[in-house]
């Protein structure tokens, strides 16, 4: 069947799909019966491990004594760089393909040297988690400390240009003359901004159950991507991929901390194979900042050279950004302003620095969530250079194709985002002078910005039953991050097979099943439910053909069809179980797959994004600086919606990331010892009940049949693309005082308040 016929199938029948159904999972979450990995209960009891982090940020192990930890009550093993498993090197720091960043050995233990503060040094496994910890603080070791370099901007004469940007990405692009093109610009805006290291924080730690059952592990964990993080942890343990099993039944939250292996699994799957027992170990809170990836610090470069009517003549996008030496990680930050706006000359370039820290990490949006603090800011300052109307602005630079990529968009509705945007939130009431609108000793301005995220599918694969009695059941490896997966995935089986939601069961989360992408990237819902469709519109085909064979006094076989939950042979209609005990008494199944969009045609001819329009009102305080969100909009453009209310639910919680970036959240490096000072929830800020306003979510829906066969495109990640911006463009609006460095918060308001309230 093709894609086309395949999409009038669906939304023809459609009962579920784009429905604001409630989560199938929703009960045994409150429940508490849907269990997390290291609540897991499944074989012998666990012993627990507890890892011991370095004391420096750079150097070497010159001595280590792990005997009094090893005496200490209930302690069964100690593990350090001395008695540590054989594991394979780690190798460069650079992979040569970018896959391989995902699924190459992650070694613990392999020598005495030190690259980061935390880093693990050793392990300790007890009966209990409070004997283990207890027994890790017995360890004495005395280092060798040589000193490393923390800072980004004081070592800016050290960057250099990586060979690529995550996930691919050209490090550089140009297209015309920009140097010559922004130097002739009639206006020009040359601004930096800089933004903070920041942490994932999940609320559920990363943490590992590991289970040895002869040569055969079983790792249950909390992961993302379960193809990725099996060939991981076998490339680690040096064990046949097929010898690992990987369980993530239910995330609770990853945010791209939890795409690839990290020291607790690794950890637990060496101690359990060596005791022959279940070893259970989680990352401490503060653990995690350290060892579970993080937002490196970035410093953007924004230059904008424009006609006087604002038409952009030179887009200009340079980012330095720090990176681990061990391993390089270069965040794509530039690259979305690749397709954002038109302009003739355009220059994007990443640069890294290179610290001692641990490697970064993928985090929500990543590339759109800091660069689009700055881009978005920057054409801000540009409106108010140009006296325009920021949204005037934006249309005027409004691209008809691809600016660098020189094809169609799939589908583009950005104008219609930020106009429907304009219209809901009264725009036309912010005061286009900064500074002019107060509510007694508040002053209270309104921003907006663009949001833009690409739309990705990757290669998947689903497997789907029915039995005699109309029941189905269907398989992926797909994990549910707190999506929502769950529940869309049973939305499209009920709706393409024409039976009720609770005949149908969602296996998710093993690594047994056929594998998927995973979540993350915004692609979960597209990749996992376009295989899904295509395996239950197999099964479809093979129950009519089952029914057309046992089918009386049927001449044409477009005379049976199935729908509803009946089989119609002409104008006779059959409960569909019926058929099935009569043709298939012992059940069906089918498998359909999708392959990896950016090899096909589709994705080859247009360019895919998703895209919004941001809105925030925010009061200051005049005495104080403090800041306070009023009231955030957005206004989302991601082709078909699958399910209304785990659609807004995730661009909701996008906007309160965007808050927490634009106000919040920053991580303070020490820059002596290398070490994140404020690394646990009482001190690294985000936003809580009490700081999140008033929010709203509207949807433009359109099937975008370029995308693949559901029409949806990403959205989980839009909500943060643009959303900060947004408010630190409404607090100048209030205060007329631009701050370029995040989070923004009151010290760097107040020394400019006083000129605004006289």
């Amino acid at each position: 069947m093709t894609e086309n016929a395949q999409r009038r199938t669906t939304s023809g029948g459609d009962q579920f799909t784009g429905k604001a159904v409630d989560r199938v999972d929703g009960p045994r979450k409150v429940t508490g019966t849907a269990h997390y990995a290291y609540e897991i209960a499944e074989g012998p009891l666990p012993a627990y491990g507890y890892i011991l982090g370095a004391a420096i940020a750079k150097g070497r192990i010159l001595e280590i004594d792990a005997e009094l930890a090893e005496r200490a009550p209930g302690v069964l093993y100690v593990m350090t760089h001395l008695n540590a498993p054989r594991q394979p090197e780690f190798g460069p720091a650079v992979t040569p393909a970018v896959r391989e960043v995902f699924t190459r050995a992650r070694p613990v233990l392999r020598g005495d040297d030190v690259h980061y503060y935390d880093q693990p040094v050793g392990l300790v496994v007890a009966e209990t988690l409070e004997a283990a910890r207890a027994a890790a603080a017995l360890i004495k070791i005395r280092y060798q400390e040589t000193v490393g370099d923390f800072g980004l901007e004081e070592h800016l004469a050290a960057a250099y240009a990586p060979k690529r940007t995550n996930a691919g990405f050209e490090t550089d692009s140009a297209v015309g003359d920009f140097e010559t093109a922004f130097a002739e610009a009639e206006v020009r805006i040359d601004v930096s901004y800089r933004t903070p290291y920041q942490h994932h924080n999940p609320m559920e730690p990363h943490a590992t159950l590991a289970i040895w059952q002869g040569d055969d592990v079983t790792i249950h964990t909390s992961a993302q991507t379960l193809s990725n993080f099996r060939a991981g942890l076998a490339a680690t343990l040096g064990v046949p991929v097929e010898r690992v099993r990987v369980v993530s039944r239910y995330i609770g939250g990853g945010f791209g901390s939890k795409l690839i292996v990290h020291a607790d699994s690794v950890f637990a799957a060496l101690a359990a194979r060596i005791l022959k027992r279940p070893v259970k170990i989680t990352l401490t809170r503060q653990q995690m900042f350290a060892n579970a990836g993080h937002r490196a610090e970035m410093l953007q470069q924004v230059r904008l050279g424009a006609r006087a009517d604002g038409r952009l003549v030179a887009l200009g996008h340079d980012v330095w950004s720090a990176t681990a030496r061990v391993e390089e990680f270069c965040e794509q930050t530039a690259v979305f302003a690749r397709s954002l706006y038109a302009a003739s000359n355009r220059l994007t370039r990443h640069r890294l620095v290179p610290v001692d820290l641990n490697r970064g990490e993928w985090m929500r949006s990543p590339g759109e969530a800091p660069g689009m603090l700055a881009l978005e800011c920057a054409m801000d300052e540009l409106a108010e250079r140009l006296d325009l109307d920021p949204i005037e602005l934006r249309i005027r630079n409004e691209p008809d194709q691809d600016p660098e990529r020189r094809v169609p968009f799939s589908t583009r509705n950005l104008v219609a985002c930020m106009q429907e945007g304009a219209r809901r939130f009264g725009w036309g009431r912010r005061s286009p002078e900064p500074g002019r609108l107060r509510e007694g000793r508040k002053l209270v301005g309104m921003g907006m910005a663009a949001a833009i995220r690409p739309n990705y599918i990757g290669a998947a694969a689903a497997w789907v039953r029915i039995d005699a009695a109309g029941q189905v059941t269907a398989r992926l490896d797909m994990t549910d991050i707190g999506t929502g997966t769950y529940t869309i995935l049973t939305q499209i089986a009920a709706d393409t097979l024409g039976v009720p939601l609770a005949a149908v069961t969602i296996e998710l989360g093993d690594s047994r099943f056929p594998l998927t992408a995973g979540s993350g990237g915004s692609w979960g819902a597209a990749s996992a439910g376009t295989a899904l469709l295509r395996a239950c519109e197999a099964l479809k085909e093979k129950i009519l053909a089952a029914a057309r064979v046992h089918g009386a006094l049927v001449r044409n076989a477009a005379d049976v069809s199935m729908a509803a939950g009946a089989v119609r042979f002409g104008n006779r209609a059959e409960d569909l179980k019926d058929v099935l005990r009569r043709v298939a008494p012992k059940g069906l199944d089918a498998r359909g797959s999708v392959e990896a969009g950016a090899g096909t045609e589709a994705y080859q001819a247009f360019s895919q994004h998703s895209h919004g329009a941001h809105f925030a009102e925010v009061s200051v305080d005049c005495d104080t600086g403090e800041i306070r969100a009023r009231r955030l909009l957005a206004v989302i453009d991601a082709g078909r919606i699958l399910n209304r209310k785990t659609a807004r639910s995730q661009i909701l919680g996008g906007m309160t990331w965007g808050l927490g970036a634009a106000l919040m959240e920053k991580t303070v490096l020490d820059g002596r010892y290398g070490r994140f000072v404020n690394h646990d929830l009482a001190e690294y800020h985000i936003p809580v009940n009490g700081d999140v306003p008033d929010l709203d979510v509207v949807f433009l829906e359109e099937n975008d049949d370029k995308a693949n066969p559901l029409g949806a495109k990403g959205l989980g990640e839009l909500g943060v693309c643009g959303a900060g911006a947004a408010i630190a463009n409404a607090v100048y609006n209030a205060t007329g005082v631009r701050v370029r460095e995040f989070p923004l918060t009151l010290d760097k308001l107040l020394p400019d308040l006083p000129a605004f309230i006289l």
